[in-house]
């Protein structure tokens, strides 16, 4: 028999960096994310085969032994050792998960893994449900963060997601935490009747956010952010109202030169002075992809970003679930 998962790739609207220190964050589970195939099979050699696919093809494969979760033999030895890692923190959780015979595990991305859109955190939301294990205690194990990524892994559309009663959500490894954070989650109906006037474009420099969520811990001061914090949190709050695109990009605006503050760098737009409307950074500055709301029709936007050497660009209805 073969178990079959799949889970939603994510954007982060709203929130980011500051959804860690309690802001309201909006978040955006796609059409593109993760499948995963589990097959008990009839041998018993203490092994684990794993295959990983991309669009592109295959993505590498690694062959592990099933009692201690090291590698036999692999095509990409980086990457072999973090799937050990995690799959270590998988029986640290469930110390039968890999009882029985052999496993073998199939993995398909529906997007290019360097676009930042959930590779992560797709398989982590797989393989937890596939083990019975709580995801938010694999993540906190494994790749830290908010775990709004988790959570859309599985929502149905558009989400609220807030962290309570926190100092933050880090991997266990890097930082003692003074308390749980708990994750507050709610559907919320985002359907903005300008969605043919918002598009998504990949930078084409995938950025590591555990190593993001690392320099902005390692400066934030909670107390000093609880202005920034409220005001994002009615930023997240004010968006699914919006009826006009020159409302909503007044909001992105104000939120750019918020987060622009709390960490120091430059928004996105000021790369590119001459786009008629508003870009946004959509979680770890520098790097995936920006919002841009445009009033310019969809060919003459792809056309701009081409020219900038940007060819990877989607509509808004075209890649978020809804």
């Amino acid at each position: 028999m073969i178990q079959k998962f799949n889970s939603h790739g994510k954007f982060l609207l709203t929130g980011e960096y500051l959804v860690l220190k309690g802001a309201l964050a909006l978040a955006l589970p796609l059409k593109l994310g993760q499948g995963l195939e589990v097959e008990q099979l009839e041998t018993n050699n203490e092994q684990i085969q794993w295959k990983a696919w991309r669009p592109e093809g295959r993505w590498f494969s690694v062959t592990l032994n099933r009692e201690n979760l090291v590698n036999f033999s692999t095509d990409d030895p980086d990457k072999a050792m973090r799937l050990c890692q995690i799959l270590q923190a998988v029986k640290q959780l469930n110390p039968k998960a890999f009882e029985g015979n052999d496993i073998k595990f199939t993995t398909r991305l529906d997007f290019d893994p360097n676009w930042g859109l959930g590779s992560s955190s797709t398989l982590i939301a797989n393989l937890a449900r596939w083990a019975k294990v709580n995801p938010y205690e694999l993540l906190k194990l494994t790749f830290g963060g908010s775990g709004y990524d988790i959570t859309c892994a599985t929502a149905d559309g558009p989400i609220y997601y807030q962290l309570a009663g926190l100092d933050c959500f880090v991997p266990r490894n890097d930082a003692k935490r003074q308390s749980e954070p708990t994750p507050k989650v709610d559907l919320v109906d985002f359907n903005p009747p300008f969605a043919e006037h918002l598009f998504f474009v990949y930078q084409g420099q995938k950025q590591s956010s555990s190593k993001e969520i690392k320099a902005f811990l390692g400066k934030a001061n909670p107390t000093d952010l609880q202005n920034d914090i409220e005001a994002v949190s009615e930023i997240s709050r004010a968006l699914p109202k919006c009826e006009s695109l020159d409302e909503f990009a007044m909001l992105l605006q104000c939120h750019e030169r918020i987060i622009a503050r709390c960490i120091g760098q430059e928004p996105v737009q000021k790369r590119f002075p001459d786009f008629e409307g508003v870009l946004k950074s959509l979680g770890a500055w520098g790097g995936d992809f920006i919002l841009a709301a445009t009033g310019w029709p969809e060919n003459q936007v792809r056309d701009y970003f081409k020219g900038k050497g940007l060819e990877v660009v989607f509509g808004y209805k075209e890649i978020v679930l809804n």
